[in-house]
């Protein structure tokens, strides 16, 4: 099976130093996290980047965190990664509402326990990473289904083509091997 790339965390918080905590407690996580300190940077990255999960801060000046979501869940390319909202004020239960309607997954309050954030992010980066592996799995079968009907095409036309029958399923069998060896 082919490898995926790293998933990656795009950190969003007005406050350098919580970038930098951030960044700490994921260290040593099988992710790439990538900080910007603002909701408009933010929504720039997500037009180029792909990203696991999107770790929130909900108060920021400017655009919010919770407008910032509203965004990201609007567009089409972004409204499937999850959104962690991290947030030192309005720990109240309106608050962690707004930001669940606003799009988020989870919501969690500082100070930050830095096992439950890894843990968390770990469950998303995994699910990437699985999601990323199936989708090319279903990308080696539809090869393969593309090449038995192009064999079969070859084989019963009125001039049979054995030659090229033969070299377009060793193609696709040889592109297919991992998933068919993964699977016995």
């Amino acid at each position: 099976m082919r490898s995926v790339r790293r998933p990656r965390v795009l950190a969003v918080d007005d406050r350098r130093e919580n970038l930098v905590a951030l960044e700490a407690i994921l260290e040593g996580l099988p992710v790439d996290v990538d900080a910007v300190t603002g909701g408009e940077d933010a929504l720039k990255r997500l037009m180029t980047e792909e990203y696991a999960l999107i770790v929130l801060d909900a108060h920021m000046p400017g655009m919010s965190g919770f407008e910032t979501a509203e965004h990201i869940k609007k567009r089409e390319k972004t409204r499937h990664i999850p959104i962690l909202f991290v947030t030192a004020a309005d720990s109240d239960a309106e608050s962690a509402l707004r930001g669940y309607r606003a799009g988020a997954v989870d919501y969690i309050v500082k100070p930050i326990a830095p096992w439950e954030l890894r843990s968390k992010v770990e469950v998303f980066a995994d699910l990437w990473v699985f999601q990323a592996e199936l989708g090319q799995q279903a990308s080696r079968c539809r090869a393969l289904l593309s090449a038995i009907g192009d064999a079969v095409g070859a084989l019963e036309g009125p001039i049979v083509d054995t030659e090229r029958a033969v070299t377009r399923l060793r193609s696709a069998l040889d592109e297919a091997s991992p998933t068919l060896r993964a699977a016995r």
